[in-house]
């Protein structure tokens, strides 16, 4: 079977969650017996998320060899179970800086260097590497921003002239869009959802398959305008509202025929999709539970839950299958300083601390780890 290439992109807004769409299908995918290598590109100009603040796209994922990446990753480690390398996440920083060492180099020979091809040529390069490097039957690449941004469009293009190397029956579009309610006419709108659907199409893409993301379910005839209005088959309409816990979202997807389709749709060579161990873990993290602990994550980025993305979910798995409701107190170690911890890590159970840049807020993470000694509290700080 030849490889298969799945590209997931996002349209009207931000955060709609193209990454769990991504890693829920790398994971069904995966349960049918096919191996599903899963990527990232990233539009912005650093080199990657390392230097940067966690409030601005929330925690840095480490990979197993060090490669300092986007958080998406951590999605894609937990659901598809597969270790992630360097080659799994790809910014426009580092595409320009591997195109700009070898053109100092003199290797592109004299050469004037442009978007098309050598940009395009580099994104391609670096998909292409993700299959080869894991010999995966199936490549998911999620395009991070948003259709109409000015900075995604080279990601975009790439895509777009890697489908017609590797042929539509090797390739698949999957488009996530908001379709948004209205509380003063009492209803659903397709339009925004229409408009992003022709913004790719102007690119030369035309999607297979449309998520569409609600807070509620959608019913069936707004799902059909969808399909209608923006040229694909109704059976690839999939509707994706809101659910809790995120690890519900593969059953969601699997009992609204996702993976079927993109089985048919790439006529992959694979047996059917066996959730039993998914839907019983699933299973654990729902039910009512006889006890509940408490545990105070003490840092200087507490604003923003998903700076601490992995340690939360680390936290709620465990408690999942010790049989807990798991709590968490975000506690400001600035404020530590200020109040004392006394005050505010009354009553936790656990205390753990993460690390930080710079000397804000430091002080108030030693209080936390004295508080925690001094008052026999298991620690744990990383």
């Amino acid at each position: 079977m030849e490889r298969k290439y799945i590209f997931v992109t996002g349209g009207v807004v931000s955060g709609l969650g193209k990454g769990v769409s991504a890693a829920s299908l790398g994971l069904l995918l995966k349960q049918r017996g096919l191996k599903v290598a899963a990527q990232k590109l990233d539009p912005y100009l650093n080199v990657d998320p390392g230097t940067m603040s966690p409030y601005q796209h929330g925690e840095v994922f480490v990979t197993e060899d060090g490669a300092e990446t986007d958080l998406d990753l951590g999605h894609y480690e937990r659901f598809i179970d597969e270790d992630l390398n360097r080659k799994s996440n790809l910014t426009s920083g580092k595409v320009f800086w591997n195109i700009l060492m070898r053109e100092r180099s003199g290797g592109y020979l004299g050469k004037t260097v442009q978007i098309i091809p050598h940009v395009t040529d580099e994104i391609k390069a670096a998909i292409y590497s993700v299959g080869e490097m894991t010999g995966a039957d199936v490549v998911i690449t999620e395009i991070g921003g948003t259709i109409g941004d000015m900075e995604s469009q080279p990601f975009l293009e790439a895509a777009r002239q890697l489908r017609a190397e590797v042929g539509i029956g090797n390739s698949m579009f999957i488009h996530v869009v908001l379709v948004p309610y209205l509380a003063c006419s009492g209803e659903y709108k397709t339009k925004p959802s229409q408009h992003s659907v022709h913004e790719l199409q102007g690119l030369g893409i035309m999607p297979d398959c449309i998520i569409a993301r609600s807070d509620r379910p959608l019913d069936d005839d707004i799902l059909g305008k969808i399909a209608m209005f923006c040229n694909v088959e109704r059976r690839a309409v999939i509707a994706n509202e809101n659910v809790n816990p995120i690890y519900a979202l593969p059953l969601l997807l699997h009992e609204r025929g996702f993976d079927d389709y993109a089985v048919s749709r790439l006529s992959l060579e694979c047996g059917d999709c066996r959730l039993d161990a998914w839907r019983a873990a699933v299973g654990r993290m729902t039910r009512v539970k006889e006890r509940r602990v408490r545990i105070a994550i003490c840092g200087k980025y507490v604003k923003l839950h998903d700076a601490y993305l992995s340690i939360n979910e680390a936290l709620y798995h465990a408690a999942s299958w010790n049989d807990a409701d798991l709590e968490l107190l975000f506690i400001d170690t600035e404020e530590v300083e200020k109040a004392g911890a006394g005050k505010l890590l009354e009553g936790a159970d656990g205390i753990l601390v993460p690390g930080g840049f710079g000397s804000r807020g430091i002080e108030g993470m030693v209080s936390c780890a004295r508080y925690a000694r001094e008052n026999d509290i298991p620690y744990l700080g990383i």
